[in-house]
């Protein structure tokens, strides 16, 4: 009677064993195809954690609205945020509160601070991050 038992548990491992591994096998296979269908896919944005805008399919462009548009410096959550000069493409996003910026800047983010060039930029962020 104990061997019948033994037999089962084994049995009933056997299955969860090889039920888990076919739902990974499943999984990693709908990411890879995920992967692949997001790299042919034109016209893709992703943000690096170092703040920099990327357009997969042409680096190129990309380079050239940064050094031509400058960026907006605005309000997001209360916290202030960079964006490019289209003012839709997040360049980097900080842990500065609005509210512990002087009033007369607070004003100016509330309307979209433009901030001409990159060193600027991070002059500002530097003068009120600590």
């Amino acid at each position: 009677m104990r061997t019948k038992y033994i037999i089962g548990f084994f049995a009933a491992f056997l299955i969860f064993a090889l039920i888990l591994s076919a739902g990974y096998q499943m999984t990693y296979r709908h990411a890879i195809e995920q992967q692949s269908a997001q790299e042919d896919g034109a016209d893709v944005k992703s943000i690096t954690a170092e703040g920099e805008a990327v357009k997969e399919t042409d680096e190129k462009e990309t380079d050239e609205k940064e050094k031509d548009g400058g960026y907006y410096l605005c309000e997001l959550q209360g916290f202030v945020v960079v964006y490019l000069s289209d003012r839709e493409t997040i360049f980097e996003m900080t842990e500065i509160p609005v509210t512990d910026l002087p009033l007369e800047v607070q004003h100016e983010i509330a309307s979209g601070k433009y901030v001409s060039s990159q060193e600027a930029l991070y002059g500002f962020l530097e003068n009120y991050s600590s």
